[in-house]
């Protein structure tokens, strides 16, 4: 049987550097083609790159002509800052935030509330659906938070999500399809009808991608520990080669488990999400025509 054609979106993080900032234009310039549904940028912890976020979001939107879902927490900033921000973004034509509550600052062990700030991502969400002119997009965890109890406690408070305003969620990224699709069923028996979008992330540098999953509390398998210690020791393109073959294979499961749409963490490195695109059949649709 057939499959439908994907829907597919990326995520950049705003660059803090000159190099950096050369490393994020070349990565829009080459995934703007494959035409994304939209495109987010992130926040830095405790709200480090507000202004960076808000300069890419808007640089994005005005000369790639791209759909953009500015990353928005509620870190270290009053409720007033925080909705004048969005406002921000309203009068910049933006129209998509991805409501979080962001973690804890450099040196803290937990997450702290302004005192005079929202107290979780559910009250910014609310917050923002009152405008009535925002489209929401919030984080979700096939696997447990490392604040929550189990994933149950998760699915519970991303329904709070979903009431509170958003229309679909992100997951935070695993390494395999059962991790997913154990989390979407549970989310349907919760009553949770809006789209649940995958978050892949193409593995870049096994190093790397362990100290994510490690912060995040995702589950690494022995199988993927054994492949990368295998391909790292044979060396040559054996590690990127690899990682590319486990992702196009990981999103070609999905995709078999009915999911229609598909988030790439991209870290700002174009190639391996470009190359898993093309594996799963799908090329640039448009050329890029940057807005003056």
């Amino acid at each position: 049987m057939s499959r439908a054609t994907p829907k597919i979106s990326f995520e950049f993080f705003p660059p803090k550097t000159l190099d950096a900032s050369f490393r994020l234009w070349d990565t829009v310039r080459a995934l703007a083609p494959m035409s994304p549904d939209f495109v987010s940028v992130t926040y830095g912890a405790g709200g480090t790159t507000r202004k960076l976020t808000h300069e890419a979001v808007t640089t994005i939107n005005r000369h790639y002509g791209l759909n953009v879902a500015a990353h928005l927490t509620c870190v270290e900033a009053t409720r007033e800052d925080t909705m004048k921000i969005v406002q921000d973004y309203a009068d910049a034509g933006i129209r998509e935030i991805v409501a979080l509550r962001g973690d804890a600052p450099k040196g803290q062990d937990k997450f702290t509330p302004h005192p005079d700030g929202f107290a979780n991502s559910v009250e910014l969400i609310e917050a923002i659906a009152g405008r009535g002119d925002m489209t929401i997009r919030v984080g979700a965890y096939p696997e447990p938070h490392p604040d929550s109890s189990d994933t149950d406690a998760d699915v519970a408070w991303l329904k709070r999500k979903i009431d509170a305003g958003a229309s679909s969620a992100i997951t935070q990224f695993f390494f395999e399809p059962e991790t997913f699709f154990r989390f979407r069923d549970k989310c349907a028996a919760a009553g949770i009808d809006a789209p649940i979008i995958p978050g892949i992330l193409p593995i870049q540098g096994w190093a790397g991608a362990k100290r994510f999953a490690q912060s995040c509390g995702t589950s690494i398998p022995q199988w993927a520990e054994e492949a990368f210690a295998a391909a790292i020791r044979d060396g040559g393109d054996r590690e990127r080669l690899l990682a590319t073959a486990i992702c196009a294979e990981l999103c070609d499961k999905l995709l078999d488990g009915g999911v229609d749409r598909l988030h790439f963490y991209t870290l700002n490195r174009p190639e391996m999400t470009r190359d898993v695109c093309a594996a799963l059949g799908l090329q640039p649709s448009r050329e890029l025509e940057a807005v003056a």
